[in-house]
């Protein structure tokens, strides 16, 4: 699984998210960074209502929480969800010596990222890859304003 610290720079690279069953988050900062809570339509389902997104707690009588908002919580996007997100740009992943290597091509540029997790490995190349996709878009718009 992704670590925390990782999900929390991804989410700030400005990775986005639609809640989907099966999706895992952790509410942090409330006494609950152990505690990983999975989207179910039979526990916890995501809602929109005026004010935004919720995910609502249902039936969980360990728990006094009815909801709480979807900025207010960290997604931990699985491996699979990691890899997806890295797009065209993912070209593999391989077991090295003490961890995993995922190898992946921005703009021609080839770069590894080697991590204990196969997951941090994935996180840290789609972390490279927002940030690349932000500083384009932000050349880009210097080009044309300018």
């Amino acid at each position: 699984m992704i670590s925390l610290d990782l999900a929390r720079r991804l989410r700030d690279a400005g990775l986005a998210w639609e809640p989907a069953a099966g999706d895992r988050f952790i509410v942090p900062d409330r006494n609950l960074d152990e505690q990983v809570f999975w989207v179910s339509e039979m526990s916890v389902e995501a809602r929109s209502v005026p004010g935004g997104r919720i995910l609502a707690f249902n039936g969980t009588a360990e728990w006094a929480l009815d909801s709480i908002l979807q900025g207010e919580v960290v997604w931990l996007p699985s491996e699979a969800q990691l890899r997806e997100l890295l797009g065209d740009a993912f070209d593999s992943l391989r077991r090295v010596r003490g961890g995993y290597r995922c190898e992946i091509a921005i703009s021609g540029t080839r770069t590894a990222f080697e991590d204990t997790s196969a997951a941090d490995s994935y996180g840290l190349a789609l972390l490279s890859r927002l940030r690349a996709d932000r500083q384009a878009q932000t050349s880009s718009r210097g080009a044309t304003s300018g």
